[in-house]
């Protein structure tokens, strides 16, 4: 039986994946909870699962009610899970069924003994930064990993002023530009050769998308910078939030970037390490020595 002292008594469960793996996973995880006898909530947009214990509601509902999200898949997933609930102030933990999985951590095999810690108070919390976008002044959208303007064809230049706190830092022509979190700088960023940022550090990194310069380099300014990124010649071009949300661009259109007011709150079971993270994923080290260096 969970501990009445728990944070989390009301646990939903989510993916934006449909196969069988996640389907196990889901069910696993669904008998640890009501062994536990926690509330499981299921949200309807995890079309591809049938719950045998839990009960299926709105994401609002679950935005509202749920004291944590678990994400089952890779980062793409727990993406998802960062636009539904994470933004709405409901933390989410990963479980990886992906690749890289720099957000989700929870290998399958240990499913039992993390959820069992966390539902004892024994995890630790992480906070990450979302970006937010407009386009004209119209509604702002958010991102967690990066906000890319970018042409819509391949080999394709475009032409884009950059303003940082209303001051010109250059013209530029180039494929496009990435402006990513911390978060992001070990995704489409890291791609693109930008530097990996540590999790902790508040700033947000603007990387050109193969630029014509010769002396072209990623800049790395404050979190709470206003930067504004004009279309300055016709041409096809587009912003893309995260991969996921598209929006067709024009001549003179002013993107205003700014970080948003919300925030995401990651749960990670008690010793998480990003640099463990990167030794793991990225192959940075040779070996592990044998015992801390004093």
């Amino acid at each position: 039986m969970v501990s009445r002292s728990t944070k989390f008594k009301k646990i939903g469960i989510y993916s934006s994946l449909e196969a069988k793996k996640v389907e196990f996973i889901a069910y696993q995880i669904e008998e640890i909870l009501n062994n536990l006898n926690v509330d499981i909530l299921i949200p309807k947009s995890f079309k591809s699962y049938k719950t045998p214990f839990g009960k299926v509601y709105t994401d609002t509902y679950i935005s509202k009610k749920a004291d944590l999200v678990i994400a089952i898949g890779g980062d793409g997933t727990l993406l998802s899970s960062a636009r539904k609930f994470g933004c709405e102030g409901i933390p989410i933990l990963g479980v990886n069924l992906g690749t890289l999985g720099f957000l989700t951590d929870v290998p399958p095999e240990e499913l039992t003994f993390s959820i069992q810690q966390i539902l004892q108070n024994k995890f630790e919390k992480e906070e990450r930064f979302f970006l937010e976008s407009r386009i004209n002044n119209q509604k702002e959208k958010i991102a967690l990993n990066e906000i890319v303007v970018h042409s819509r064809k391949v080999a394709q230049l475009i032409e884009y002023e950059l303003f940082i706190d209303d001051d010109f830092v250059y013209r530029q022509r180039a494929d496009g530009i990435i402006v990513s979190t911390p978060t992001g700088s070990t995704a489409y960023s890291l791609s693109a050769n930008g530097p990996i940022i540590h999790p902790s550090a508040k700033a947000i990194c603007l990387l050109p998308m193969f630029p014509h310069s010769l002396n072209s380099r990623p800049l790395i300014v404050d979190e709470g910078a206003k930067i504004e990124i004009i279309i300055c010649k016709k041409g096809n071009s587009s912003l893309s939030l995260d991969s996921h949300q598209t929006s067709s661009l024009k001549c003179g259109d002013v993107i205003s970037i700014s970080k948003a007011e919300s925030k995401l709150s990651l749960i990670h079971p008690l010793e998480h390490d990003f640099y463990s993270s990167c030794r793991n994923k990225l192959g940075w080290s040779l070996g592990i020595p044998n015992k801390k260096h004093t």
